[in-house]
C-alpha cells in the first residue's frame, strides 16, 4: 500500500528482455540509498504508479522483473532507457496518510488531452476509460502514474487535475507532453461502491 506521494524521480538504466517479460533496473536516489535497510530484496516499490517488487539491488540501482500482464495493462512496457518514473516506497503503518490509499494496482491507461497554464499552474485534462471514469468524482482522488490527484472536473469522457508548481517539479507530469500516456488507478473506495451499485437490484 501507498500514499501517491512521490519521493523521488528515478531513471531507467537498463531494460532487458527477459522472456516472456523484462527485467528494468532503475536508479533509484533516495529510495535505494539506504538499501538494503529500506529496499530489501522484496521490498515493493511503486513505479509510476505500479507495484514492483525489488529482485536486485546494487548501491543507487534496484531492479524489478516485470511480466506480461504489467507490460500490457501500463506504461512500463513502453519506456526506454532514460525514460523517468516516480519512485514511492511502501506505507508504513505509523506513517501520515498525506495522499489518500494507493494500491499500486493500474486499473488502466489515460492520455493527456491538454495541459493549460496559468503562471506556474498547470490544469492537465485526461482522456480515460468510461469504466474509471464512473468511479470518479470532483474532488475526490485518483492517482496518475502514482501521484496522488484531486480531481477537479469530470466529465463524460475526461477528468482534470490541477497541478501546482511543486508537483509539476518533483514528478514526471512536469515534462509529461499532450499525447502522452498515464497510469491510472481510481480511489479505493469508490472501486467497492460501484461494486455494490452494480450488485444493487
Amino acid at each position: 500500500m501507498f500514499t501517491g506521494l512521490v519521493e523521488t524521480i528515478g531513471q531507467i538504466s537498463d531494460v532487458r528482455v527477459e522472456p516472456p517479460g523484462v527485467r528494468m533496473t532503475i536508479v533509484a536516489g533516495e529510495v535505494a540509498a539506504e538499501a538494503p535497510l529500506t529496499a530489501p530484496l522484496g521490498a515493493s516499490i511503486c513505479v509510476s504508479g505500479c507495484c514492483l517488487s525489488v529482485v536486485a539491488a546494487d548501491g543507487p540501482r534496484l531492479t524489478f522483473q516485470l511480466g506480461p500482464e504489467t507490460l500490457a495493462r501500463t506504461t512500463l512496457g513502453g519506456l526506454v532507457p532514460g525514460a523517468g518514473v516516480n519512485l514511492e516506497r511502501s506505507l508504513r503503518l505509523s506513517d501520515r496518510l498525506g495522499g489518500h490509499l494507493v494500491t499500486g494496482h493500474v486499473d488502466g491507461l489515460g492520455r493527456l488531452l491538454s495541459r493549460d497554464e496559468s503562471g506556474d499552474w498547470v490544469t492537465c485534462w485526461f482522456s480515460a476509460p468510461a469504466a474509471l471514469l464512473r468511479q470518479m468524482a470532483s474532488k475526490g482522488s485518483v492517482a496518475i502514474d502514482g501521484i496522488s490527484l484531486t480531481l477537479v472536473d469530470v466529465e463524460a469522457d475526461r477528468f482534470s487535475v490541477a497541478l501546482i508548481p511543486h508537483t509539476l517539479a518533483v514528478t514526471t507530469l512536469g515534462a509529461l507532453a499532450v499525447g502522452g500516456s498515464v497510469n491510472l488507478e481510481t480511489d479505493l473506495v469508490a472501486k467497492y461502491v460501484a461494486r455494490w451499485l452494480e450488485g444493487a437490484p
